[in-house]
């Protein structure tokens, strides 16, 4: 099975003695329901799953319930037998956003603390704004998101030693020798084709068949396109139209998304579409990286606003929608195709599944920068370029903001497919595959 970071937070969690229930959150098809079941039925003698959106789809056994009562006399009905006490009966609600109003139940649950419990589910900040009472103190919200790169090569056979190795390396910005960087490039070219969704990397680690990588990446997409009929039926066609132009815009020079390309139409604003923008971040399948135009810490304080970027949560589905079962413009590194949405998708979603807010520097005079890193450490803003060709070291907009003595900048950094780990002139040049570390 593909280990993933969050299991040891879940293990934690089943083992200390929080006062709050564990809710893993994150886009569908990520995986969450597998790895909690995975450790769920490692630690306890009772295993208890529910469904809840299935549940709400079907039968409705569980629309009802209100309170714990009611929750103990559906589980007494299904699993009588499998309960138990705390110590040894987990009871997973998955996909708890389907009855948003249990969410006012987790309080009572834990407040009575009869079973150990766990839930996952997706779209949790809409859920949760529908809810009567939010369970404030009561939760404990941790977001899982595709493999990250350090988990796919995991995945490949690289064990904690050689990760270890890696991120010394990192740490100490020395250069890998040649043999090391190959491989490692070769993987990284890889993970851009197959991406991070659990079954697309299985089945590239089990068959290496990319044509039924890209069958699997096809239908995830489909699906979380036809998805939002399920949370947004009235808006539904419109979610799905600024979902499918993502890639495309992506392709632009600038990338950055233009509201009139949504529905063809001129009159567009993006207050237009907020409900639409909300639910494709909200269900993870998007990620939105914030213009700022004077970058000092902390950025939040400088957003500009309604200009942004939209990145696909995962690179293995822009790979597939962008060239489809033609492997060799990546693995090759063909000239004649700009590689340069597909490497920033990539470190986007590293980054993101990293715990950083998702910035750019955009500047109409000096231009922009891909990714703007908040360094807590330096209280400074660290720019980040990304590059896939040969020109790495031409970047205009980086030295014009270093050059800023107003932005305070302690380093900066440009990615790139070259092997040596350089500092020059306030700019660490290094290979894009160390945004593992970042």
């Amino acid at each position: 099975m593909l280990k993933r970071k969050i299991e040891n937070e879940i293990r934690h969690y089943f083992t200390s003695s929080s006062n709050r229930i564990l809710i893993i959150d994150g886009a569908r098809q990520v995986g969450k329901s597998y790895i909690i079941r995975h450790v769920g039925q490692q630690m306890y003698k009772n295993y208890i799953e529910v469904n809840l959106l299935e549940d709400a789809n079907g039968p409705q056994f569980y629309r009802s319930v209100k309170t714990p009562s009611d929750l103990y006399m559906r589980l007494s009905v299904q699993f009588g037998s499998k309960l138990g006490n705390k110590s040894d009966t987990l009871v997973f609600l998955d996909e708890i956003q389907a009855y948003p109003h249990l969410f006012t139940m987790l309080k009572f649950l834990k407040a009575e603390d009869r079973f150990t419990y766990i839930a996952s589910g997706s779209l949790l900040g809409v859920a949760l704004a529908k809810s009567v009472s939010i369970p404030i103190g009561s939760i404990e919200v941790k977001h899982m998101y595709p493999l990250d790169f350090e988990e796919f090569l995991t995945a490949n056979g690289w064990n904690a030693e050689v990760m270890e190795y890696l991120r010394k390396h990192y740490l100490e910005e020395k250069s890998l020798d040649e043999g090391m960087h190959s491989q490692l490039m070769d993987l990284f070219r890889k993970y851009l084709l197959v991406g991070g969704l659990p079954d697309a990397v299985n089945t590239f680690v089990e068959s290496g068949n990319m044509a039924l990588v890209r069958d699997i990446q096809q239908s995830i997409h489909d699906f979380y396109g036809d998805d939002a009929s399920q949370y947004d039926r009235q808006n539904k066609l419109k979610i799905r139209s600024l979902y499918a132009v993502i890639p495309s815009n992506m392709e632009n020079k600038r990338k950055r998304l233009f509201v009139n390309s949504i529905e063809g139409k001129s009159n567009k604003r993006f207050s237009d579409y907020a409900d639409e923008f909300e639910y494709l971040l909200q269900a993870g399948i998007a990620l939105e990286v914030k213009a700022v135009s004077q970058p000092r810490f902390p950025m939040l304080e400088s957003c500009v606003k309604n200009l942004l970027k939209l990145y696909l949560n995962d690179v293995g589905i822009l790979t597939s929608v962008l060239y489809r079962n033609n492997i060799t413009a990546v693995l090759d590194d063909a000239a004649s195709i700009n590689l340069g949405s597909v490497y920033e998708t990539a470190v986007a979603q590293e980054l993101h599944a990293h715990g950083h807010k998702l910035y750019y520097y955009d500047s109409k005079k000096h231009g922009e920068v891909d990714f703007l890193v908040e360094r807590f450490d330096l209280l400074s803003v660290m720019p980040l370029e990304v590059k896939s060709g040969k020109d790495y070291k031409v970047h205009s907009a980086i030295d014009t903001f270093i050059s800023n003595a107003d932005y305070n900048v302690k380093k900066a950094v440009v990615l790139s497919n070259s092997r040596e780990v350089v500092s020059e002139a306030g700019v660490t040049y290094m290979p894009v595959y160390f945004v593992m570390f970042i």
